[in-house]
């Protein structure tokens, strides 16, 4: 059986292009991998006067909004620092009606460094769902390196 030229050079380029594939899932960035990050700690409390002012926005129609800012503590037990971490979770009224019905992402937290860290994260919330609010099921997930 004879080969021709063209199909040496197919063999190798297949083998070569085989061998980066391999390479590159085998000695790819943990960078890439996104880090969990445990919330606990959960509490709510109004927003000062400079950060209270604001809206809610919703298929064109503007309602008026009550601001609060939610704390608590973030464990990254990483050994790096987390950017822009997404924050998820679950917000209740009084009533036990949701908040954001169709989605958990609430917002992000800039940074949050190795170990336990405090965090702060704003919320506008529609001012016909009464407080006190109930915080369920939160964590956050991040990443050590910006991600396009």
């Amino acid at each position: 059986m004879k080969f021709k030229a063209a199909d040496v050079r197919t063999g190798w380029v297949v083998l070569a292009l085989c061998c980066l594939m391999l390479t590159s899932w085998l000695f790819s960035p943990s960078a890439l991998a996104a880090v969990d990050v445990r919330l606990f700690d959960l509490s709510y409390k109004d927003c000062p006067p400079e950060l209270a002012a604001g809206a809610v926005t919703s298929g064109g129609v503007t309602a008026a909004a009550n601001c609060f800012l939610i704390t608590g503590k973030a464990e990254n037990k990483s050994g790096k620092a987390l950017l822009d971490a997404d924050v998820f979770g679950r917000i209740y009224d009084a009533n036990g009606n949701s908040i954001m019905e169709n989605r958990t992402r609430l917002g992000s937290i800039e940074t949050v460094p190795p170990g336990i860290s405090d965090f702060e994260m704003r919320m506008s919330i529609p001012k016909e769902l009464p407080p006190p609010l109930t915080l369920e099921q939160f964590k956050a997930s991040g990443f050590s390196t910006k991600v396009r």
